[in-house]
Order: structure tokens, then C-alpha cells, then sequence
């Protein structure tokens, strides 16, 4: 019989968490259990993958007594009861934000606990968080990762060797944190469509339009691109609160900037697949908080498209100028030229496009990686 993991994130899984949903239904020695508080609004489908709400009042009463719990750092009883009746053997919690919730429960059920660090849950400074930027719940999270650290049954699981080294200066000790790729889905993500040399001059940003993907940055760097080429267009897909101020820009540089909103992981595989270039101009936002390794990244690579990005954790895939670019943090100038030297020369773009989709087929494999998770599975679990 297969042991049961309890992959736990508050909220029951916003659209851009694809990643959790394709690794939880890639397991095949474990049998996983969606464990959260509620389901995200307009969220991703479940369908096929077991999961379990903890039961959650809403009354007063019952917000006085998970405000009291929240503050003492006292275990919900409410999940305590879920863990055991869930029968799991391990917990494995998504971003240390939500670990540092569950945590008091999965410790009072007994049970040994994985934390997956992304991103923003170990880069953002901790003066950000201890100052109430994050809110007042927020302050109290750098202490609660640490001490929830020094613990001998949780260990951690970092996307890329950026962010496990961002967890060893945070304060998490070296022999806790192992580095872990998701891993895209390649027999799903994969080349398809006109080949590259053959498709439109069409550059694709994907990502929410926040601060550390540099949406402005890409719209200003595209303008400079169509100045030399002046059929290039780009293609921008997520929302968020800097779309209202990336649309002004197009408007404003009368740029061909096509604004696709929020989509499914359907749209964004049929946008891949008319692409020339993809782009992601990752910076460190004023608070600390970059990329680990987005899979958007992955799955660009996986689809064969040519990739330029400043994603600090892109370097674990890619090899700058033979299956990929990597760029200077921040430069306009720099993803345009090396945007501008793709789209003209066919032999760069279709060498990157074959080298990108053979990197992903041979390490980035969801099915590799996921066999790679297992072995974590195995190692730390009663």
C-alpha cells in the first residue's frame, strides 16, 4: 500500500499554481492528499487528486479563537484531527509562509514536514517582514521559519541553488535544505506549431505584472526592439497591479503590445507554441524578493522557444548562449540587443530552440524530478 503525503497550502490552488497541482499528480510511490482551509475562488481544477478542507468556522467566536491560536502558535485542533484522519506519513507544505501556519498542528499530530521555498517566502528581507510591510501577522514569520527550522523533523526543499542559498544566509542550516526541481511536463510541453524560423516576429512575457518580473522593463525594452524590427510584436500574459500602468506605457511608446490578462495553462501552452522568443526580465524588488526558478522558464525551454531571462535561479537550466540567455539584471539595453541578434539570425534562434527542449527532456522531466522528490519523501518520513 502506498504511503499518503499531505501537500498543504492554505488556499486550494490559485491558477498560477500549476506547478503544485502537476507535481502532486505526478507522484507514483506516494499517494497524494491536497490539504488546505479553503478553496481559491475561479482556482485550478482538482479534479482526479484527492483533497481535504479543514473544517473552518467563520462565526466570531471561532476568528477570536484562530486569532488566539495564530498568536500563541498553538495547534488547530481542526487539523490535528484532519492529519490523523487522513492516515498521512509525511506533510509537505508549499512556500514557508503556509509551513509556518500548519506547522503547530503537524507537530502536535506527530508528523515530520518538508517546506517547499520558491521565491518570495526566503528572498524578501526580513526588516520587510518584521516592519508590518507584509502585515501584522507578517512580523512574526522570519522568527517562526527559524525556530520552525531548528526542529529535527522538518527539513527543506529550495527550487534552485539561488534560493538555497538564500535560505543558508536567511538562517536555515546548510544540512537542512536540499535543492529539488518541479520539473515541467514534457510530453505535454512540448515543440509544436510552424517551426521557429518560420513564425512570426511574436515575443511572449508570461507572468504576474508585478514588480520582480519587470513587466515595464520588457515594454520598454520591446520598443526598442521595434525600432529595429518594426513587425515585432509581444505578447503579455498575467495580471496584476502593475497592468494598469504597463497598458499607459504601450500607449504611450505606441508599442504593438497585445495584453492577454490571466490564463490557463492551455492558453499559455498555445501562446508558446507562436512564439519566437520568450522573455522574462526578472529583477530583486525593492524588498528583497525575486525568482527562484519560475517554470514558465521551464516550460518555454520545454516547447523549444528561445529564452532570454535575468531570473537569478535561471542559471540551474540555463547555459547563457547555448540553450538560453541570461541577461543583466535590469538592462534595457541588454535584452533588447540579444532579443534584437536572436530574431535575425535563424541559425542562433533554432540551435537555442533544439538545445533548450533536449536540457528540459534530460533534467527537467516532471517524472525524473518527481522520482528525485520520492527519494526526499522516503529519507524523512516515518
Amino acid at each position: 500500500m502506498k504511503r499518503r503525503v499531505a501537500i498543504f497550502r492554505h488556499d486550494l490552488l490559485p491558477l498560477s499554481e500549476t506547478f503544485i497541482r502537476s507535481q502532486a499528480q505526478a507522484l507514483r510511490e506516494w499517494q497524494p492528499i491536497l490539504l488546505g482551509y479553503r478553496r481559491t475562488p475561479d482556482g485550478l481544477s482538482l479534479d482526479g487528486l484527492d483533497h481535504h478542507l479543514i473544517a473552518h468556522q467563520n462565526g466570531i467566536i471561532q476568528r477570536i479563537s484562530g486569532a488566539t491560536r495564530f498568536w500563541l502558535h498553538s495547534p488547530d485542533h481542526s487539523a490535528v484531527s484532519a492529519l490523523r484522519n487522513l492516515n498521512v506519513s509525511l506533510v509537505h507544505a508549499h512556500f514557508g509562509t503556509d509551513a509556518t501556519i500548519i506547522w503547530p498542528s503537524v507537530k502536535a499530530a506527530g508528523l515530520p514536514m518538508l517546506v517547499t521555498l520558491h521565491g518570495f517566502d526566503i528572498n524578501i528581507h526580513r526588516e520587510w517582514w518584521e516592519s508590518g510591510h507584509g502585515g501584522l501577522r507578517g512580523r512574526v514569520y522570519p522568527r517562526r521559519l527559524l525556530e520552525m527550522a531548528q526542529d529535527p523533523a522538518v527539513h527543506f526543499i529550495a527550487v534552485s541553488n539561488a534560493v538555497k542559498e538564500c535560505a543558508i544566509k536567511y538562517g536555515i542550516p546548510e544540512n537542512k535544505v536540499t535543492v529539488s526541481y518541479i520539473g515541467v511536463d514534457t510530453d505535454r510541453f512540448q515543440p509544436a506549431g510552424l517551426p521557429i524560423e518560420k513564425r512570426k516576429n511574436r515575443i511572449l512575457f508570461v507572468g504576474r505584472m508585478v514588480e520582480k518580473k519587470a513587466p515595464l522593463i520588457m515594454i520598454y525594452a520591446h520598443s526598442k526592439i521595434f525600432d529595429e524590427i518594426p513587425d515585432a510584436e509581444l505578447v503579455m500574459i498575467g495580471s496584476g497591479p502593475l497592468l494598469p500602468a504597463a497598458k499607459q506605457l504601450a500607449s504611450r511608446l505606441g508599442s504593438n503590445v497585445t495584453f492577454l490578462g490571466a490564463c490557463n495553462s492551455d492558453q499559455v501552452l498555445s501562446e508558446l507554441h507562436k512564439a519566437r522568443i520568450f522573455c522574462l526580465p526578472s529583477i530583486t524588488s525593492e524588498n528583497g524578493d525575486a525568482e527562484g526558478l519560475p517554470i514558465s522558464i521551464l516550460e518555454a525551454m520545454s516547447c523549444g522557444v528561445p529564452t532570454i531571462t535575468s531570473a537569478r535561479g535561471a542559471a540551474d537550466a540555463i547555459q547563457n548562449r547555448t540553450n538560453g540567455v541570461l541577461t543583466k539584471e535590469g538592462s534595457i539595453s541588454d535584452l533588447s540587443i540579444n532579443a534584437v541578434k536572436i530574431l535575425k539570425d535563424i541559425s542562433l534562434s533554432t540551435s537555442l530552440s533544439r538545445t533548450a527542449a533536449s536540457t528540459i527532456n534530460q533534467r527537467f522531466d516532471i517524472k525524473h524530478c518527481t522520482h528525485s522528490l520520492q527519494g526526499i519523501y522516503n529519507a524523512h518520513s516515518h
